[in-house]
């Protein structure tokens, strides 16, 4: 074969290579869309903000209202009176960067966790408020209390979260995943033919998942706990409900994106559509909080966003099941919805 003819031929192979890239929109999608995609939404979770304000809880107390008056007129505070239990609760959450009160000895006392950046700005300009408003004499006696319970760290917020990103991913992957690769192989045409009901076929898939599920919240809840001291205030049972209600979730719209896939990278590539906007904004490793509020109903209606909202309520705060009922209703519409019109448009073959 002379040099020309060669050159031709690897012309023809690069070409063919080009068309099935550009007929398969997948591909395209996350070689292109993706990456812009992705940075776009970490640019608005992080944006360029100015100063936000710091969040201060006054305790309730007879000096309550003489210190949120002193406050109002700080730079960058925003203050609220609060119960002590209330203002406890809202610095395990970090809702709030530092709390005030007065002691039984009457000087101002700071609650707050020392190794948060905010804590410390927080505290530095409720400080410097309340001393401008004294006369700027310093004649006001402070002390500071450090706020290191269990539960407000990065890690006992992650934790939930983590287990919240596995149960959507075995949904998907176990379920989307594995039907597709089951019609690929022929499998799922052989089973058809048998006097197997395919709604028996399809709940078994979903029971095996909620299975799975137990066994992957009890690993993960149970590491953090006995290696990293992450709390666990709330019942098991009511993780597991949760967990069970996530699966059938997670499973439903995996079987409805493996419906009519017949190829492995079709299917990766719904799934990671379906994923990854939900690993960015459903509060996996940082609060969906940190988006702008006209995101937010759209990010509290996705289904990761209140299965971490729930298992991180139940598991930190000790809350229970029947307080979930907003984040349930949530998972419940979507596994319904996903997992009739995923049979409705399933096949066999």
């Amino acid at each position: 074969m002379s040099d020309r003819v060669r050159l031709r031929a690897f012309g023809a192979l690069c070409f063919v290579r080009f068309r099935e890239f550009h007929r398969e929109p997948e591909v395209v999608f996350w070689s292109f869309v993706f990456p812009i995609v992705l940075s776009l939404a970490l640019g608005l979770a992080f944006r360029n903000r100015p100063p936000a304000p710091a969040a201060v809880a006054v305790i309730e107390g007879p000096a309550a209202a003489e210190l949120v008056a002193a406050l109002g007129k700080g730079a960058l505070i925003e203050a609220r009176t609060v119960a002590p239990a209330e203002a406890t609760a809202d610095l395990r959450r970090g809702r709030v960067d530092v709390a005030v009160g007065q002691d039984a000895a009457g000087a101002v006392e700071y609650r707050m966790d020392p190794t948060r950046p905010e804590a410390v700005i927080a505290r530095a300009r409720v400080d410097d408020a309340l001393q401008r408003a004294a006369g700027r004499a310093d004649p006001t006696p402070t002390r500071d209390v450090a706020f290191t319970e269990p539960g407000g760290r990065y890690i006992d917020f992650l934790m939930p979260g983590i287990l919240g990103m596995n149960i959507m991913s075995g949904g998907m992957w176990g379920v989307g995943f594995n039907l597709v690769d089951m019609r690929i192989k022929k499998l799922l045409k052989r089973l058809v033919a048998t006097p197997m009901r395919p709604s028996d076929f399809l709940a078994s898939v979903l029971l095996m998942r909620i299975a799975f599920m137990a066994v992957e919240a009890a690993f993960v809840l149970g590491f953090g706990y006995v290696a990293l001291g992450v709390p666990f205030r709330g019942s098991p049972l009511a993780v597991l409900a949760i967990g069970a209600l996530g699966a059938l979730c997670f499973g439903g719209i995996g079987l409805l994106v493996a419906s009519r896939a017949r190829r492995i990278e079709t299917v990766t590539g719904l799934m990671n559509v379906v994923m990854m906007p939900m690993f960015i904004v459903s509060g996996v490793f940082f609060s969906a909080d940190r988006f702008p509020a006209a995101l937010q109903p759209l990010i509290r209606a996705l289904p990761l966003t209140a299965l971490n909202d729930a298992l991180r309520a139940v598991v930190l705060e000790g809350a229970p099941l029947v307080a979930q009922a907003g984040p349930l209703a949530v998972l419940g519409v979507w596994g319904a919805l996903s997992f009739l019109a995923g049979l409705r448009l399933f096949r066999w073959s």
